[in-house]
C-alpha cells in the first residue's frame, strides 16, 4: 500500500501545495479543497496540533533588561551632542519574555518547517508595504489551538462533503478545525 496520495503532481509541487493548504487551514480555520487533498492535509495538521497541545505550557517567563531608544512626541529618536557627535539617547527598561524549554523549541522548529509565512495587508492600503504585518502561526498554534484542544485526544479536524466540482466532477469538501 502507498503511504500517501500523489495527487497527480511531482514531489516538489505536491509538497508545496500541501504546505500551502496546511498554512491556510491554520490561518483561516477552514478551506475548500478536494477530498484526496483534504485527507493528506489532515494527516499533516493533526500531529502538529497534538504537538502544540502537548507543549502549550512548556516555557518560563524571564525578566530582562533592554535598551530602548527614547522618542519624542513625533516618534523620532531623541539625539544629544556628545564630543561633537549626535548620539541617540537610550533608556533601560525591564521586559518579560518567554523562554521555551528545549522540547517546545523543537516543536516550534518542526512547525516552522511546514508553515509558509503569512502577511496580513490592511484592506484600505491594499498592495502597500506600509501597515502590513506578519502573522506568527506558531504562536497561534501554542496559544490558541494548544489551549483549545488540550483535553481532546485527537480528531481536531472535520471533513464535510459539499458536492462535485463543475469542471472535472471531483468531490469537493470543506476541511475545518473542530
Amino acid at each position: 500500500m502507498a503511504e500517501y496520495r500523489k495527487l497527480g503532481k511531482k514531489t516538489k509541487l505536491r509538497k508545496a501545495l500541501l504546505r500551502s493548504q496546511v498554512t491556510q487551514l491554520i490561518y483561516k480555520g477552514k478551506i475548500v479543497t478536494t477530498e484526496a487533498r483534504a485527507k493528506e492535509v489532515q494527516k499533516i495538521v493533526e500531529p502538529l496540533i497534538a504537538l502544540a497541545a502537548k507543549e502549550k505550557d512548556n516555557f518560563e517567563e524571564v525578566t530582562v533588561q533592554a535598551k530602548v531608544a527614547r522618542k519624542d512626541k513625533d516618534g523620532k529618536r531623541v539625539k544629544e551632542v556628545q564630543d561633537g557627535k549626535k548620539v541617540t539617547v537610550y533608556d533601560t527598561v525591564e521586559k518579560k519574555i518567554t523562554k521555551d524549554a528545549p522540547s517546545r523549541l523543537h516543536a516550534r522548529r518542526q512547525m516552522l518547517k511546514v508553515f509558509y509565512p503569512v502577511v496580513e495587508v490592511p484592506a484600505k492600503g491594499a498592495g502597500r508595504k506600509k501597515g502590513t504585518k506578519e502573522v506568527d502561526l506558531v504562536a497561534r498554534m501554542f496559544d490558541e489551538y494548544g489551549k483549545k484542544y488540550a483535553d481532546r485526544k485527537g480528531g481536531y479536524t472535520r471533513i464535510v462533503k459539499i458536492g462535485q466540482r463543475k469542471g472535472d466532477a471531483a468531490l469537493t469538501v470543506v476541511l475545518e478545525l473542530v
